[in-house]
């Protein structure tokens, strides 16, 4: 009689140990969830979405009145931020909504003309000279033209870039005339801030509608500032293509009087080489009885420093084109806190036709952050049609077959 007493009070005392032990759990969780801070700086604004940090609480939010503030909190539950950024597609796209902005609702309704007459008004003839006109040749390549508004909250110390909308943008899918486009934003020349907006898939006229909210930048240093509008179109098999952009500095563009809408017209992106950007070391040889071509990327050096870190951990991807086509890709290892890495890594490319006329490699030296996604420190493009360094080591490889050549070459802005 007394082994079944036992067990049972051990039991008894194993039963209410294990619940204490998971509700103890459950509150430490709660709490931890609680104390996060957001790990972002700025807001983003999205169809309707508006996204505050947690330790910014006061009566109003910027960009919504109280109406509209009083009505989410009673219709939208405290999770339906979540489940509405759940409901995205592969591409980051949202569904068709016919919910409006609530921080520019005036802004909805706009087409492109009214953008054109309103912009008289706010915006004075001393900014305008201040901002660089377009030559006759970047006139003459139509790329469209983009849609987007300014506006500085003092109460906030908050800097608000608003991108409405891009018309006629050009085609980059030959087979459907269309494009996947989105737009990358920075702010210079700093490059701390930067942003994108989601792609809308397959159009010519995309309507962002997407705010951003930076906070921390005084008005006094909004002159020394520019903007860098980078428009792209997705593409799901290679490298994005880059549709052009659009650079605003903001040297005597007023904002103390208010919101003020802008258009510009989209230009060629201008890549430039810079010494700035470091060198790398490569080595090719061509093997016309294999049809191989083998690469060594050995070294490189004086690599910019990162923004965060103060030293980059660098590392190189290498992109094999057939008649701009990538047929093959590979990739060194990661040098960590280096601006002269060394890596002496070779591979190998079998090539589908005849000679080196079509084929062209292109390496691109990134900076690896696990936090976020890699950013291209520089670019350096090989082939037959390539200039400077780049042609001439292409060309040197090509008329003298079986020889290992190396050369050093200067990297391109990424």
């Amino acid at each position: 009689d007394e082994i079944p007493t036992v067990v049972g009070i051990f039991s008894a005392f194993g039963l209410v140990f294990s619940v204490s032990l998971f509700a103890w759990i459950c509150c430490q969780r709660k709490s931890s969830k609680s104390n996060k801070t957001p790990p972002y700086k700025f807001v983003h604004v999205l169809k309707g979405v508006d996204i505050y940090p947690e330790n910014l609480n006061s009566k109003k939010k910027f960009g919504a009145d109280d109406k509209s503030e009083a009505k989410n909190k009673s219709v939208m539950p405290k999770n339906s931020l979540h489940l509405d950024l759940e409901k995205r597609d592969l591409n980051g796209n949202f569904p068709k909504t016919t919910s409006k902005m609530q921080s520019s609702p005036d802004l909805e309704n706009l087409s492109p003309k009214h953008f054109s007459e309103r912009k008289k008004d706010s915006v004075s003839p001393d900014s305008l000279k201040s901002i660089t006109s377009l030559s006759s040749e970047e006139k003459q390549d139509k790329l469209g033209t983009l849609f987007f508004s300014l506006e500085y909250n003092f109460e906030k110390k908050a800097f608000v870039v608003n991108i409405k909308e891009a018309r006629g943008l050009p085609a980059m899918d030959e087979q459907s005339m269309t494009s996947d486009p989105y737009i990358k934003m920075t702010i210079l020349p700093e490059k701390k801030h930067k942003v994108k907006t989601r792609v809308l898939r397959k159009t010519l006229d995309p309507a962002f509608d997407e705010t951003f909210t930076f906070y921390g930048i005084p008005y006094s240093q909004i002159q020394d500032l520019t903007l860098h509008f980078m428009i792209l179109s997705f593409d799901r098999f290679s490298r994005d293509d880059v549709i052009g952009e659009v650079l605003i500095p903001l040297a005597g563009i007023e904002l103390s009087e208010g919101r003020m809408l802008m258009d510009r017209e989209i230009i060629k992106r201008n890549v430039r080489k810079s010494s700035g950007r470091g060198e790398l070391l490569i080595s090719l040889c061509y093997q016309s009885t294999t049809n191989t071509l083998t690469v060594v990327v050995l070294k490189a050096r004086h690599l910019p420093k990162s923004d965060v870190s103060g030293l980059s951990d660098p590392y190189v991807k290498v992109n094999l084109y057939h008649a701009k086509k990538r047929i093959s890709k590979k990739k060194t290892h990661v040098k960590k806190c280096t601006p002269n890495a060394v890596f002496n890594e070779l591979f190998v490319f079998d090539i589908p036709c005849e000679g080196l006329d079509d084929i062209s490699i292109e390496f691109l030296v990134l900076d690896s952050d696990r936090g976020s996604r890699n950013e291209v420190i520089g670019r350096l493009t090989l082939g037959s049609s390539a200039e400077g360094t780049g042609g001439e080591h292409w060309k040197e490889i090509c008329e003298y077959p079986r020889r290992q050549i190396a050369k050093w070459h200067m990297l391109c802005d990424g």
